[in-house]
């Protein structure tokens, strides 16, 4: 009885009755939002703001799950191209495992090669996958369980002259490229290659399709080249050395002409392969080699794994990552994939881990209410409001790290700052103009060639 009698009071307060033709329609009186009468407005959003960044940062539980099952260092990952729920492993003694991620298990083991597993990838439409080791063989699988009392074989396998160190699948053909001591393209029905593709005398360690314009590939090499091949041409295109050697790259599934270089200076670069005199953005934070990076699904964050035993997640057109993510029992981070719903990254490691993280530290799992979306996105918009105010961007930029992290992160920033002095002072005892100004950008590039 209450209860209608404060529900027929608020529509009454809220709601005028416009009755017409037997037709009752409720008009809502519209709220004044004159800042002169709300003068408090500002201050009390202000520390709504400061409140929602430090529930962030107290509920920011990034560490989901463990998947343990390897006997050696977890060396490549691919992810199904079909089914989000499943992931694929290999490892330093030549297994290969497939993971159910809802449940958390593996369901099933392969022994694929001797030695090293070096690289795998999924078929576009995800009935097989591939894989290369240290063996020289590259060999195909079926991606569902053998039946009952059938042995576990693959269905096609090629016995190369060299070791391969990389393979990768066109994202719409029956073609993939594999790449070692140079980069060959194959056609899955045939045992020789198709064509092969070299530019250079060093092995090389990384080859990648691009997603948006399928025919064009790249790949890192040994002697600090990043080439740029298209498959519809039977040389490559161009190729930019670097100071130090690219371990792997990613293309934008987003932007066709993009793509994202780890490298072993520390350093993250993002190219544009039109312009590749100098990268669009220079991503600087790992205290240790890259040895791997991967895209969203977005196209607007890539998250990277490094040799200094951490994982960070740096947004596209930022210098520095907004996340990163460590434990004290996590070696030198080898692979790392994001997954396809962009909710999830998965990092392996050489302590025979595969540890399954959160994309958004603090993001809340399962089925969220009207209300709570609400509040949420409330929240997100206060915070990026007073994004800039110190107190909340402290907050908000704070991390824990690792001593040793951090003491080398002091360490680098002391020997730049001493480069940086000893080139002012260099430029100040010269002749002007003898000392031209070099950008970070154009800092680390020796050379494009075409």
């Amino acid at each position: 009885m209450l209860r209608d009698l404060l529900n027929s009071a608020y529509l009454a307060l809220h709601y005028i009755p416009w009755v017409c033709n037997a037709c009752v329609t409720l008009i809502a009186v519209p709220r004044n939002y004159d800042p002169a009468l709300h003068p408090f407005e500002v201050p009390r959003e202000y520390t709504r703001a400061l409140n929602a960044t430090k529930l962030e940062r107290v509920f920011a539980k990034p560490f989901l799950s463990s998947l343990d099952g390897h006997r050696d260092g977890v060396n490549c990952m691919a992810k199904h191209p079909k089914s989000l729920s499943t992931v694929l492993s290999g490892a330093c003694d030549g297994e290969v495992k497939i993971w159910n991620l809802t449940k958390r298990q593996c369901v099933r083991t392969i022994q694929a090669h001797e030695g090293f597993v070096r690289g795998m990838c999924a078929r576009f439409c995800g009935t097989s996958f591939f894989t290369v080791g240290d063996d020289k063989t590259v060999k195909q699988w079926k991606m569902e369980s053998p039946e009952y009392g059938e042995e576990e074989e693959p269905i096609h396998t090629i016995l190369g002259k060299t070791v391969y160190t990389g393979i990768d699948h066109h994202w719409k053909e029956a073609v993939f490229a594999t790449c070692g001591h140079q980069v060959d393209i194959w056609d899955e029905q045939r045992t020789s290659p198709m064509c092969s593709l070299t530019w250079g005398f060093d092995s090389i360690s990384s080859v990648k399709f691009n997603p948006i314009e399928t025919y064009l590939l790249g790949s890192c090499a040994s002697d600090r080249n990043i080439v740029l091949y298209d498959m519809r041409k039977s040389t490559p295109l161009k190729k930019v050395i670097l100071n130090m050697r690219t371990n792997t790259l990613c293309w934008n599934p987003m932007e066709a002409f993009v793509f994202t270089a780890a490298n072993e200076d520390y350093n993250l670069y993002s190219f544009d392969m039109r312009f590749l005199e100098s990268p669009m953005m220079v991503h600087m934070d790992h205290v240790s080699a890259v040895l791997d990076v991967d895209y969203s699904p977005t196209g607007k964050e890539f998250v990277s794994a490094s040799f200094d035993k951490s994982i960070r997640i740096f947004p596209v057109d930022k210098g520095h990552s907004r996340e990163v993510y460590h434990t004290k029992r996590m070696q030198h981070v080898i692979t790392v994939k994001w997954t396809s719903d962009n909710k999830y990254i998965l990092c392996g490691s050489d302590e025979m881990n595969i540890r399954l993280w959160k994309a958004n530290a603090s993001e809340k799992l399962g089925v969220l209410a009207p209300r709570e979306k609400a509040a949420m996105n409330y929240n997100q918009k206060l915070k990026e409001k007073f994004q800039y105010h110190p107190k909340i961007r402290r907050i908000a930029q704070h991390r824990h790290l690792p001593k040793s992290i951090f003491c080398q992160i002091k360490e680098q920033r002391i020997m730049r700052e001493a480069r940086r002095r000893k080139e002012l002072n260099r430029r100040k005892h010269s002749k002007p103009g003898s000392m031209p100004f070099v950008s970070e950008r154009k800092k680390h590039i020796v050379a494009v060639v075409k």
